[in-house]
């Protein structure tokens, strides 16, 4: 199924199931805003977001160059601010493919194709390293802050701890682009484990890696 959905480029890779807080303040990203809450029916409110390969988020460049896989988002909360720039928060709801990039509107726009993730059975041992391995990832974060970071339940059905692992790791631009492109959760998890474990690795040898700084900011999936 392809279709035409505003877009909102970001130095960052968004994911289904999880919620996101941006700050819109560039007049063409107030522009798409606007264009959303003509749409009376809040579940209608959806727009895409693709993370920039090269180029900037704001200015004249930005999102010159796309990753073609992005997430499809709605927006659930919005507030505007006084001098017209919003505070809004977005959860994603499915992945898109980028078939193409409109961009003589008053915001970015693109022909996608909307992704749709069949329910699957994952192996339960798959979810069971996976959990293992992101437990011996917040320990070793922890014991490095001296204070428990990254604490709570995480969730049970696997595709949503797919999700959930991956926009909770502090992980490199490029290994979060490629689990949002990963096929399936399964094939999701295992990469999360793998990418984990090499943190974690990483991290006992040299503990000021600037992922620790991960335990700055508190973690909330929802």
């Amino acid at each position: 199924m392809t279709e035409k959905l505003p877009l909102f480029p970001l130095n960052t890779v968004l994911f289904p199931g999880i919620s996101v807080p941006l700050r819109v303040f560039e007049d063409r990203y107030r522009a798409l805003v606007h264009e959303l809450l003509r749409n009376p029916d809040p579940a209608e409110r959806v727009f895409g977001s693709c993370a920039i390969r090269e180029g900037y988020e704001v200015g004249e460049r930005g999102g010159q160059s796309l990753h073609r896989i992005g997430c499809i988002l709605q927006l659930t909360e919005v507030e505007e601010q006084r001098d017209g720039s919003f505070d809004i928060v977005a959860v994603g709801r499915s992945r898109l493919r980028l078939d193409a990039l409109e961009t003589t509107g008053e915001f970015l726009a693109g022909d996608v194709e909307v992704l749709i993730d069949d329910q699957e059975q994952v192996d339960p041992l798959i979810a069971a390293r996976a959990r293992q391995r992101f437990d011996d990832y917040r320990q070793v974060l922890s014991g490095i802050r001296g204070e428990d970071v990254l604490m709570g339940d995480l969730p049970q059905d696997p595709t949503y701890l797919s999700w959930t692992l991956s926009a909770t790791c502090l992980l490199t631009m490029g290994q979060r682009q490629s689990l949002l492109e990963a096929e399936d959760a399964s094939l999701r998890l295992v990469m999360l484990s793998d990418m984990l474990h090499e943190e974690v690795r990483a991290m006992t040898a040299l503990p000021c890696l600037p992922a620790t700084e991960v335990s700055r900011t508190s973690w909330c999936p929802n």
